[in-house]
């Protein structure tokens, strides 16, 4: 009976050493992927709108819009007394509360996304011999704090220009001096006046005082004489036909009036 014979040792060295060849090449494990190209788009890469760039313009979008200008020198109370549908100040600020030398700025906020702008000023101008009240009455030589319309406008000249209604009338003729012997003559020439203690839309002249007679009347802005007042706001007369053509009833004006420190409130 005969034995197979085994294969030469020689022959199975050759086979083992092949196959652990082809395992080594990775062919088993499928094609490698390839490389995406520098720049293409995906998670981390920089593509036409980087990361950063991404960033930023989310940052800018979330800034919020820039506050509109407010009067500078009013506090929150005088602000809050302006009423929403003004859009012409005119801004009176005296020196203290009981000196009769002031200043005044008129502004507009015709463009509501930017606030307020000075559009006139600053100029001179005087208020009551005694300065300043929250409460005015008859003969007290103070001018009133306060916000107030302007609706109404006149004089002893003819009408320069003016935006409100005008009352050219010889009533507003004046003489006399004033507190410190300067004449008083042309201080009426122009005048706008105060909505206080008056009825609105009608002349200057007018003599109704709905708070009584009491509480006084009369305060206009007026031609400056070179003195204080008995309680109205004066300023040049140059100023006044400024500020008559300026004034506009479409912008709803009113005056901003009183010492600095009770405007800053």
């Amino acid at each position: 009976m005969s034995v197979p014979r085994r294969p030469p040792a020689l022959l199975t060295a050759p086979l083992l050493v092949l196959a652990l060849l082809l395992t080594g090449t990775g062919c088993t494990s499928g094609t490698a992927p390839a490389k995406a190209p520098v720049g293409a788009p995906g998670k981390g890469a920089a593509g036409p709108e980087s990361d950063a760039a991404s960033v930023r313009r989310e940052s800018a979008a979330a800034e919020p819009a820039p506050s509109p200008a407010e009067i500078p020198g009013l506090g929150p109370l005088t602000r809050a007394e302006i009423p929403e549908g003004a859009r012409q100040a005119f801004v009176v600020a005296g020196e203290d509360e009981d000196a009769h030398r002031s200043s005044a700025v008129l502004y507009s906020r015709e463009d509501l996304a930017r606030g307020w702008v000075a559009v006139a000023g600053p100029w001179d101008a005087h208020n009551g011999m005694e300065g300043w009240t929250d409460h005015h009455v008859a003969g007290d030589r103070r001018s009133p704090k306060g916000v107030y319309s302007l609706t109404d406008a006149g004089g002893r000249l003819p009408d320069p220009g003016a935006l409100l209604p005008y009352d050219e009338h010889p009533r507003f003729a004046v003489d006399g001096e004033g507190f410190f012997g300067e004449p008083l003559e042309g201080s009426f020439d122009y005048v706008v006046a105060i909505n206080y203690n008056r009825t609105a839309g009608v002349t200057p002249l007018d003599r109704h005082r709905p708070l009584g007679l009491g509480r006084g009347g009369g305060i206009w802005i007026h031609v400056d004489h070179g003195g204080p007042t008995q309680g109205c706001v004066s300023i040049p007369e140059e100023r006044m036909e400024e500020l008559l053509r300026t004034l506009d009833p479409e912008l709803d004006p009113v005056i901003v009036m009183g010492d600095a420190e009770t405007l800053e409130r």
